[in-house]
């Protein structure tokens, strides 16, 4: 399995990822609503994560980020952190 670039959205309830999620659908960009509402320090930059591999990140994110859809926007995904959106950039192989 190779590495994926990715960007996420962490918020503390199911309920705002899921409107959060529908304001993305709407035509929100989601780098802006990171930088407001994400509450981890990758907000700052648009909710970007950089590229990683496979066990870099928690399990959650793992089984979402290589097998999603390029460029769409997957969640709520939960974790021990809190709820996530989650979105591929690119994935090698």
């Amino acid at each position: 399995m190779g590495k994926v670039t990715a960007r996420h959205i962490l918020v503390d309830t199911e309920e705002k990822c899921q409107s959060l999620k529908d304001e993305i659908a709407a035509g929100a960009d989601f780098a802006d609503l990171a930088k407001e509402h994400s509450s981890c320090p990758p907000a700052q930059q648009g909710g970007d994560l950089g590229e990683f591999a496979p066990g870099m990140m928690v399990k959650e994110f793992d089984e979402v980020v290589f097998t999603a859809d390029l460029n769409s926007v997957q969640g709520p995904v939960q974790t021990q952190f809190g709820y996530h959106l989650l979105e591929v950039t690119s994935r090698t192989d």
